[in-house]
């Protein structure tokens, strides 16, 4: 069995949580441009070890239906890591939501590891690169063309 590959500080620019549940459903009366503070269920891993306060964090949609980055914000504290882990967040919701066929097409994101095990669980990472092409993507004024 080939050694899998354990994350370090120094690679993770920023957490990206998933999501499946449409975001209106999620947190109610959540507007584009508003901010929320949620708590977000995580899998138990020595990832939670390497989560802090204050680190950026990513909210991906996953499913058929306008999948990508949606919300943007930071980690407001520590994993929980009772039975069910977690971990509080203060997330802006995106107006205009980062598509993931935008984000295929980008060299600074196409190897972004929700891409590449998009069936993962939470927490997924972003790199510094990663995290600033989402972050540019995501800039106000600025819309992406999906294709």
């Amino acid at each position: 069995m080939a050694d899998r590959h354990r994350l370090s500080e120094r690679e993770v620019a920023g957490w990206l949580l998933k999501t499946s549940v449409p975001l209106d459903e999620l947190a109610a009366g959540w507007q584009p441009g508003r901010t929320r503070h949620l708590e977000r269920c995580l899998r138990a891993s020595y990832r939670l070890g390497l989560m802090r306060p204050g680190q950026p964090c990513l909210l991906w949609l996953s499913g058929r239906v306008q999948p990508g980055v949606h919300a943007v914000g930071t980690l407001t504290g520590r994993p929980r890591t009772d039975e069910q882990p977690s971990v509080p967040v203060s997330l802006r919701r995106l107006e205009h939501p980062v598509d993931r066929a935008v984000l295929l097409r980008s060299a600074a994101f196409a190897d972004a590891e929700v891409l590449r095990m998009p069936a993962g669980s939470n927490p997924s990472y972003v790199t510094a690169a990663q995290l600033a092409e989402v972050l540019a993507l995501a800039a106000p004024g600025r819309r992406q063309v999906a294709s």
